[in-house]
């Protein structure tokens, strides 16, 4: 995906990466996260108006420590370094960087003491996360900023446009740190705000019709708001060209089947086929309890699926889905080369090395916030883009252990009364107050006491959190007496439950599933 105004951010491995990668986004301007060591001619077709470098655990002083790219000074481009980005900016062009004599973390005042084109004037709260320091600049630079432990805390090279700062301008508690990335897209590198729901639609309807041409095509149909939108853009691009195939794996939480084929028929009007797969899938998953290898056989499953279907329909030779960035940030790919894998997506990592699709993802650089507006601008329903987010793999990772026909009934049945309560406490209204919320079946069997009477049941655990991009996460803080109320409940309504807990882990440094 490439635009006249895309900034580049290169990774080297710190945790808050994507938050950059999304304060970019925020501005209108595309921007796309790539490892450290990308191949310079793999930027280069990027054509990007500037580069930011990322933080990293590493020293530069480090042997094997990534290393800034030989190429990048001489690209001719802004380049703005964070913490270790900088630290790397001054070591590469001959400044020099030494252990601190102070280690700083947490909040730091930042005074900059002369006017300049990234920083206002003044003293700030800034967020500081570094062991190392700048001992003296490169030639060229002056600095910018200072604090207590940090005489070089910024500094920049206005001619050449490069400029470095030792705290962290992405993350929320450093105060002017959105001035400070506005400053370097519109003052330094001079970009303009073309990315807009609009623009996307646009774009993305030209790639889609360049890559499909007059073939037709499959579209992967779970209902959720990702493989809506995705479907509702292709659609949009090729009309008729399009079958929607929707498979009921038995994984879906209640009533959903039906609501999904209700609203693509009715709603949308997109040709939909609804295959009925459920044995096929409970079959794969028989004794099967790492969650990987559910995510595999998964995945295999619904490609083989879709491969049948597309027998029946003529052979289209393109397969859509609703891969969002997220996706491909979390598990394994070839644009994400230096990426540690959390977890195998489904419709990423998971599928088969052979299938007869070439697949069509035009979500695929969006993140979730990103796509429910564009589902907006695309005139889906309340009812589709506000829809709870759903894993492809459904309740089979939230049923931990093995998957088993009672087992789903059991954790569906918890979901539902869990769901309801929400909705009937006003807490989950466009997702605003909510992001997300599930229950889990643990593999664990609990004792308890029901009717005087000894039990020995399963343990329902409920998850809650709230976030903008599903990137990171905090646990929802929920009302006391609603969760008396929900452990009630499932407790009574359940049969086989005799136990309830609730999740109160942020992500990171766990993930939103437990699976």
């Amino acid at each position: 995906m490439n635009r006249q105004d895309t900034l580049i951010i290169l990774d080297f491995g710190s945790q808050y990466t994507q938050l950059i990668t999304r304060c970019v986004r925020e501005q209108f301007v595309f921007s796309q996260q790539l490892p450290w060591n990308t191949d310079p001619e793999v930027l280069s077709r990027l054509n990007p108006k500037g580069i930011i470098l990322s933080g990293g655990p590493a020293s530069v002083n480090s042997p094997d420590a990534p290393k800034l790219p030989s190429y990048l000074p001489n690209l001719k481009i802004p380049l703005l370094g964070i913490c270790y980005g900088m630290q790397l900016l001054a070591d590469a062009l001959d400044g020099q960087v030494i252990p601190s004599m102070e280690r700083e973390y947490g909040s730091a005042n930042l005074i900059v003491s002369k006017a300049n084109a990234l920083i206002p004037e003044g003293m700030h709260s800034v967020w500081m996360s570094h062991g190392d320091r700048i001992n003296k600049l490169p030639p060229g630079f002056e600095i910018l900023a200072s604090t207590d432990n940090s005489p070089i805390a910024a500094m920049g090279d206005p001619d050449r446009h490069f400029y470095g700062v030792q705290f962290h301008p992405e993350v929320k508690h450093t105060s002017i740190g959105v001035d400070i990335i506005r400053r370097f897209l519109f003052e330094i590198c001079q970009v303009s705000s073309t990315w807009t729901p609009e623009s996307i639609i646009k774009e993305s309807i030209n790639q889609v019709r360049d890559q499909v041409g007059a073939s037709r095509v499959l579209s992967a149909v779970s209902g959720g708001i990702d493989s809506s939108v995705a479907t509702a853009l292709v659609h949009r691009a090729i009309g008729s060209q399009l079958d929607a195939v929707f498979v009921d794996n038995g994984l879906l939480r209640k009533d959903e089947p039906e609501q999904v084929i209700h609203s693509f028929r009715e709603i949308l009007g997109i040709q939909l086929h609804s295959v009925p797969a459920k044995d096929q899938f409970f079959s794969d998953l028989k004794g099967i309890t790492d969650p990987e290898e559910k995510r595999s056989r998964i995945g295999n499953r619904f490609i083989r699926i879709f491969e049948n279907q597309a027998r029946a329909l003529g052979h289209p030779k393109f397969l859509v889905q609703g891969t969002i960035y997220p996706d491909v940030v979390e598990s394994y790919s070839h644009d994400r080369a230096q990426t540690e894998t959390i977890k195998t997506h489904h419709n990423v990592g998971g599928l088969p090395e052979e299938m007869n699709f070439k697949l069509v993802e035009p979500l695929r650089y969006l993140f979730k916030d990103e796509v429910r507006k564009l589902g907006i601008a695309l005139g889906l329903p309340d009812s589709l883009v506000w829809r709870q987010p759903f894993p492809g793999p459904g309740l089979a990772i939230r049923c931990l252990g093995e998957v088993t026909p009672e087992r789903v009934e059991l954790v569906r049945a918890a979901d539902a009364i869990f769901i309801a309560e929400l909705n009937q406490a006003g807490l989950v209204k466009k997702a605003k107050e909510i992001s997300q919320y599930f229950t889990v079946l643990l593999p664990i069997k609990t004792v308890g006491v029901m009717g005087d009477q000894r039990t020995y049941e399963n343990v329902i655990a409920l998850r809650a959190v709230s976030t903008d991009d599903f990137m990171t996460a905090d646990w929802s803080r929920l009302p006391l007496e609603l969760l008396a109320r929900i452990s009630n409940r499932i407790v009574n309504d359940v049969q086989g439950v005799n136990r309830v807990v609730y999740d109160i882990t942020s992500k990171p440094p766990g993930t939103i599933e437990w699976e």
